[in-house]
C-alpha cells in the first residue's frame, strides 16, 4: 500500500487507514474508543472467520497509532477490567472420584466426548485442570475448545486445544510454508495445550485411544464454533516428566524440540526447558492446504 506508516500483525497500515479513522471521528463527535473500533472493523471488513468483529485487534492498532503520533484518540471514558490478569483461580467442583480400572475393551462403548466450551460444564472442566493437572488451569487466548470425556456419566479425562503458536521452527519446516502462508493459515492449526486423565482412572491404552477419538472430531467441532476447519494438530511434551508414549501410540509424529525461549523472547537465549514437538495431520493434503492462498 502506498503511504505505509506502520506494519501491524502482518498488515500494511497506510494513509487511507488514517484518513478513514479521521473521517469516522469527525462524523461521530464524542464517539467512544469502543464504538470507534467496531465501526472501523465494519468499514474495513475486519472480521473473524465466524463473522465476529476483530475489535480487540483494531483497538490495539489504534493505541499503537496514537503512541506513534499518527492519530489522537478520544479520551478514555472508563477503565476496562483485565479479566485475564485479575481472574480468580477456578473453585473446586465436586465430581465422582470412584476408581475406574479394567481393560479398555470393557469401557470403549461407554466413552463419550463433550465439547464444554461456552456450556454450563465448562466450570467443571476448569476446576479439574486446576486441581489435578501439574500445570494447573490457564485461560486460553484466541480460538479454543474444551473436552470432558465421560463413561457412564463419570468424568475420565480433560483435553484442551487452542490457537497454535505463530512461530515454531521444526513445525514450519515440516509444513514447508513461507512466512506469508504461515500468517495467512496459522489459524488452521490447533495446539493441544492440556491432556489430563484423572488420577482415579487406570485403564491401559486409554490415553492413546482418547487422542485418536479427539482427532477424529476436533475439526468438525472447531468449524461449528469458528467457521473453519483444522488441518494439523500439534503439542509439546516435557521430556523431563513424560515420554510422550501415548502420542506416539496414536500416530503423532515427533519433529524435534522447541528452542526453550518462549513466544515473547527478547534475549534470544534459552530460559526454559526444551520440549518435544509432535504433530498429527488431519488431512492427507495438509501441506498443500496450509501453503495455499
Amino acid at each position: 500500500m502506498s503511504g505505509s506508516v506502520m506494519r501491524y500483525r502482518g498488515c500494511e497500515i497506510g494513509e487511507p487507514h488514517l484518513a478513514s479513522i479521521g473521517e469516522m471521528m469527525r462524523a461521530h463527535p464524542g464517539i467512544s474508543r469502543w464504538k470507534l473500533s467496531r465501526k472501523l472493523c465494519e468499514a474495513w471488513d475486519w472480521k473473524q472467520a465466524n463473522g465476529a468483529l476483530r475489535d480487540m485487534v483494531c483497538r490495539s492498532l489504534l493505541l499503537e497509532l496514537q503512541r506513534a503520533g499518527h492519530i489522537q484518540l478520544p479520551p478514555v471514558r472508563r477503565q476496562t477490567r483485565n479479566y485475564l490478569a485479575q481472574r480468580q483461580r477456578p473453585e473446586p467442583v465436586m465430581t465422582d472420584t470412584r476408581p475406574v480400572h479394567g481393560p479398555l475393551s470393557a469401557l470403549r462403548t461407554a466413552i463419550e466426548f463433550h465439547q464444554v466450551r461456552r456450556t454450563p460444564r465448562e466450570a467443571l472442566f476448569n476446576s479439574l485442570l486446576e486441581q489435578y493437572h501439574y500445570l494447573g488451569y490457564e485461560q486460553p487466548v484466541g480460538e479454543h475448545v474444551k473436552y470432558l470425556v465421560t463413561a457412564n456419566e463419570q468424568v475420565l479425562a480433560c483435553l484442551a486445544l487452542s490457537s497454535a503458536p505463530r512461530h515454531l521452527g521444526c513445525r514450519d519446516r515440516f509444513i514447508g510454508w513461507d512466512p506469508e502462508a504461515r500468517k495467512r493459515n496459522i489459524h488452521l492449526l490447533a495446539y493441544n495445550t492440556r491432556f489430563l486423565i484423572l488420577p482415579w482412572v487406570e485403564v491401559p491404552h486409554l490415553a492413546s485411544h482418547l487422542l485418536s477419538r479427539m482427532a477424529a472430531r476436533v475439526s468438525r467441532d472447531w468449524e461449528g464454533m469458528y467457521a473453519h476447519q483444522i488441518h494439523l494438530l500439534e503439542t509439546f511434551v516435557d521430556p523431563q516428566r513424560f515420554r510422550g508414549t501415548c502420542y506416539r501410540a496414536a500416530n503423532w509424529v515427533f519433529l524435534g524440540y522447541t528452542t526453550g525461549r518462549g513466544k515473547n523472547d527478547l534475549t534470544h537465549q534459552p530460559n526454559r526447558p526444551l520440549k518435544q514437538v509432535l504433530v498429527y495431520p488431519l488431512r492427507r493434503r495438509f501441506r498443500e492446504l496450509l501453503r495455499s492462498e
